[in-house]
């Protein structure tokens, strides 16, 4: 289980530039519901969903995560996260749904390439968490409906599911420590 999505309330989105965008291309089909959890801080997660649908501007790649900047940490199995820089092919990450189901599925490939940049700022109470994503109409994020949202179309006051944390890593694994992430 991803152990308590819940629902954040957007409070800020701006566009930041271009940067380095991270796809990870696993070996196995997803559901348009299925995805990572990922964040620019150890405060929390956005569930960010595979590219299962076809937009205006891309086919569906039914096997892909667009997964946003190079420097997020990504949520996986026992609480343990790793940046998206240190991913490669074979590698094994956690996959959740809707539902706070998970399974593992390989990493096939991981892409690299350079992308205009929005950061999404959420909160659940008074706790605020955040995410940089590719600014295109194929990265979706996941309503309290269990509804399909692309992130370019994201408002102030939406609300969307996320899973909240205690900041404090070394190496991936949890540790207790006095940190300061924004």
């Amino acid at each position: 289980m991803v152990n308590n999505l819940q629902e954040a309330e957007v409070v800020r989105i701006e566009s930041i530039g271009e940067g380095s965008r991270v796809c990870l291309d696993l070996v196995d089909h997803l559901a348009p519901t299925e995805g990572i959890l990922l964040g620019n801080t150890g405060h929390g997660y956005f569930l960010v969903l595979a590219e299962n649908r076809t937009t205006d501007t891309y086919p569906a790649r039914p096997f892909r995560i667009n997964s946003g900047a190079i420097h997020h940490y990504v949520l996986k199995e026992d609480e343990k996260t790793a940046y998206l820089a240190e991913l490669k092919p074979g590698d094994v990450i956690t996959v959740y749904n809707e539902k706070e189901e998970m399974r593992k599925i390989a990493i096939g490939r991981v892409k690299i390439e350079k992308r205009p940049l929005m950061r999404v700022v959420a909160k659940v109470g008074d706790t605020e968490i955040s995410v940089t994503l590719q600014e295109a109409d194929s990265v979706h994020v996941l309503t309290p409906e269990h509804k399909e949202k692309p992130a370019i179309a994201l408002q102030e006051d939406e609300r969307i599911l996320v899973k909240l944390d205690q900041p404090g890593r070394h190496l991936g694994e949890k540790i207790e420590e006095e940190i300061i992430e924004f």
